[in-house]
């Protein structure tokens, strides 16, 4: 007897008695039903290229986070100013910085083996503290990248003058040395992220080498008058001078977190991510103490506070100069422009897969979350990001202010507060996302490091904020103003999160969820977090 054919037809939106399948199903045809599949979610983009999975080592994530924070730019730029307000016990501000951020470490690293999105900190914040904080955390997380980003576009006008001036005599203006660097910063972020990191290695590696043979010169010759130990010592270094000495070290880390955006891109990167946060943080930490203390023995404890008052801008290059040679100094120049460049690309590549991010949760437009077929690199948002820049560089130099004092480091300082206070915000997310889920961690790292670390990150954001004339040079207004922004952008994000909660409730509900096997919901133990945390 032969087998009766199957029927097979698309179920209807609404069944009814009368349906094709119950009627084949009454006359004892076996049945094959094909419901409808789920259209794509509001908000969410099509499926396209993606990020390169598997691309990045330890060393590529430890190149773009320490060149963010460039080690050579904050050491000649920056550090001879913490020397003048603190004194020779300067070196110990870089390392209670550098400890206060790796007990910050501890919490977020062991958040990031569980979850898993690709919004980086502002998923670990609405995981913890509810999808309001979360999307109030990811407009901090906007501002807080491309704050960091485009103010240095200024100093890259800036820096090449002053090299340019040095070695050859000539001024260049600014502003076409800024609009070609975001043309360069912008094809590097199209490309490949393998092939930024590359350039990031190579960049990352001149810069501290050129701070190491500063450093190996003055201990081969034994500094001014011996080497000392005097800058460790707490007389030296409890003095009124360290707190601002402190605000300058925690600027001095700025982008460290960024690891846990490549989580994407990461080989393994349960432990990769984990691993070079460590590393940044602790190369950081150790190299900025450690050249800071041997620019002091260059000239002496008694001597050193008097030259970096006479001369910030030229201490290193004096020392480097003595100790080395006048060929160093040339090369430290052209070297300090690198290493603007590497920050810019390191900034750029986290912006970008901020963007990507948010255009995936459905926050900003699905454009941005394209990713190039040959290149893997969300390549719309970069340029977007590019285009950004360029309406901000060109519309200081349009009202004639100054690259340096006011392109940098007006836009620079409520990104750095921006940055800091999503910092806070991950930190206090990371106990209350280990009380909603089970776990196997330890109290150290889930409670203990965590509040620690929430305490010591407040306490500088109030060190940053008292002390902000210090590093923008302006009025009390205009600081005012520059630290209310960061305030007034995480309640607009808790204004969009009211929004789409009442007007867009499926981009609410999908916002930072947490990929499974499926690659779209989220996890049971991340769903009851969201829940208990106010969602």
């Amino acid at each position: 007897m032969r087998k009766p054919k199957a029927f097979r037809f698309t179920a209807p939106d609404t069944p009814n008695a009368r349906s094709p399948p119950l009627l084949a199903a009454q006359k004892g045809f076996p049945v094959s039903v094909t419901t409808p599949g789920p259209g794509p979610a509001e908000g969410v983009p099509a499926a396209g290229p993606s990020l390169r999975s598997g691309s990045l080592g330890t060393a590529d994530i430890a190149f773009f986070v320490v060149s963010a924070a460039a080690p050579l730019t904050v050491m000649a730029g920056v550090a001879p100013l913490a020397i003048l307000l603190g004194g020779i016990g300067a070196p110990v501000g870089y390392l209670l910085a550098g400890i206060t951020l790796a007990v910050f470490a501890v919490g977020f690293t062991t958040m990031s083996r569980h979850v898993r999105s690709g919004g980086a900190f502002y998923a670990f914040v609405t995981r913890g503290l509810g999808r309001h904080v979360g999307i109030g955390a990811a407009l901090l997380a906007l501002i807080g990248y491309n704050g960091m980003e485009i103010g240095v576009y200024g100093l890259l006008g800036t820096a090449t003058q002053d090299t340019t001036h040095a070695l050859f005599g000539t001024d260049v203006p600014w502003l076409p040395v800024s609009l070609a660097g975001l043309l360069l910063i912008g094809y590097g972020g199209y490309r490949s992220i393998d092939f930024g990191a590359k350039v990031l290695g190579v960049l990352l590696a001149a810069e501290t080498g050129i701070l190491t043979l500063l450093a190996a010169g003055v201990l081969i010759k034994g500094g001014a008058h011996g080497l000392s130990l005097h800058s460790f010592t707490p007389g030296n270094v409890l003095v009124p001078g360290t707190a601002a000495v402190l605000a300058f070290a925690f600027a001095a880390f700025t982008g460290f977190e960024s690891a846990v955006i490549y989580r994407r891109e990461a080989r393994d990167p349960a432990r990769t991510v984990p691993r070079a946060t460590y590393i940044a943080v602790a190369f950081l930490g150790l190299f900025y103490a450690f050249v800071v203390w041997t620019v002091i023995q260059a000239f002496g404890d008694a001597e050193v506070v008097e030259a970096a008052g006479t001369d910030p801008a030229g201490l290193f290059f004096s020392a480097i100069t003595t100790y080395v040679g006048a060929w160093a100094a040339d090369l430290m120049h052209v070297l300090i422009v690198t290493s603007v460049l590497a920050s810019l690309l390191a900034f750029h590549n986290a912006i970008n897969r901020y963007g990507l991010a948010l255009a995936e949760e459905g926050i900003l437009p699905n454009a941005l979350a394209r990713v190039h077929p040959r290149h893997g690199s969300p390549y719309v948002a970069g340029i977007a990001q590019t285009v950004l820049g360029a309406v901000v560089v060109l519309a200081f130099a349009a009202a004639g202010a100054d690259p340096y004092g006011q392109l940098l480091l007006w836009v620079n300082t409520p990104g750095m507060l921006g940055l800091m206070a999503l910092q806070l915000l991950a930190a206090l997310a990371v106990p209350v996302y280990f009380r909603c889920v089970r776990h196997r961690e330890g109290v150290l790292r889930t409670v203990v490091a965590p509040v620690v670390a929430a305490v010591l990150l407040s306490t500088a954001i109030v060190l940053v904020i008292t002390h902000l004339d210090l590093f923008t040079g302006a009025s009390a207004g205009v600081n005012t103003l520059l630290a209310a922004i960061v305030p007034a952008v995480f309640l607009a994000g808790l204004a969009l999160a009211a929004w789409l909660r009442r007007r867009r409730p499926g981009i609410y509900a999908r916002f930072a969820s947490e990929p499974t096997e499926a690659g779209t919901a989220d996890t049971t133990a991340s769903r009851t977090a969201a829940s208990r945390a106010g969602d």
